[in-house]
């Protein structure tokens, strides 16, 4: 009887630790099995995917080739950085 109580509780630790890094991985392993999906997906075509890429707008999160900053951010701090200008009258003493 031992054994088997043994045995369930090990099953019971590998579930909860599987669904443990289930939950705490779940961006990375959703964009790696997407990734796997295209790569197995035999209409799937790279080319298109670039292309595609290049004359779409940032607003898709799961591109991973979007740039990171772009002059259409809605942050303002990253507004007010890339807008502002190096003023050449002020010399560091």
């Amino acid at each position: 009887m031992a054994a088997i109580t043994s045995a369930l509780i090990a099953i019971a630790g590998v579930v909860l630790g599987w669904i443990a890094i289930e939950i705490a991985c779940k961006p990375c392993l959703e964009r790696g099995r997407e990734a796997i999906d295209r790569s197995l997906n035999p209409d799937y075509d790279p080319d298109d995917a670039v292309s595609a890429t290049t004359t779409t707008t940032t607003t898709n999160n799961n591109n991973i080739r979007a740039p990171l900053i772009t002059s259409e951010s809605d942050d303002p701090v990253v507004v007010a950085s890339s807008t502002t200008s190096y003023d050449s009258s002020v010399k560091p003493i």
